[in-house]
């Protein structure tokens, strides 16, 4: 049995929300990888150099500072080195925390999407699910006096699926849109400080 074997049954099983889901699973690793991707083609997380350039710009040391500052992959970079260039700007602290800010809205995009996925995925689920028992009830109601219980049961264990898929796509979504948020926190308070 292959994966898209196993994707079909459980399509089957499932119906239309676990399809539904299945989209929102495939937008979260898409989200994630993009995420992934961007952080580390900005540098986040990787500021030791940028920290190397402020602190000799601190002890008076302008040339040694410039040239770590080169240096750096960090994506503040350019706004630390701005700020290098002309100190004495009228208004710069305010522009410069405006650019920060937008540099930083810029690693939170894609967290509305993970959010919505988090929190819409255990209600579809759940959704599915009641979906299910209708169905079932019907089924055991048509029936009639003829009850088989494990018409019942079985129709019971085909709706819980969907719950299933529901929390196994907001869990590890929950996760990574923690994780992404906190990275994002400490890039914020670096960006402040700095």
């Amino acid at each position: 049995m292959t994966l898209i074997d196993a994707l079909r049954g459980i399509l089957a099983l499932g119906g239309p929300v676990v399809a539904i889901l299945l989209v929102m699973s495939v937008l979260t690793l898409a989200v994630t990888l993009y995420k992934l991707w961007q952080y580390s083609a900005s540098g986040v997380g990787r500021h030791k150099v940028l920290s190397e350039a402020l602190s000799a710009w601190d002890l008076g040391d302008r040339r040694l500072a410039r040239t770590r500052l080169v240096q750096s992959r960090s994506y503040l970079a350019p706004l630390v080195g701005s700020a290098m260039e002309s100190p004495d700007q009228p208004g710069l602290e305010g522009r410069l925390d405006a650019e920060a800010g937008l540099a930083l809205a810029g690693l939170e995009r894609g967290f509305r999407l993970l959010d919505t996925i988090a929190q819409l995925a255990p209600l579809l689920g759940l959704f599915g699910t009641v979906l299910g028992m209708i169905e079932a009830f019907q089924s055991l109601q048509q029936a009639g006096s003829a009850v088989d219980p494990s018409l019942l049961a079985g129709g019971i264990w085909v709706a819980l699926i969907t719950t299933a898929v529901g929390l196994a796509v907001a869990m590890p979504t929950s996760m990574i849109l923690a994780w992404l948020e906190s990275r994002t926190a400490r890039e914020r308070v670096f960006a402040y400080k700095a």
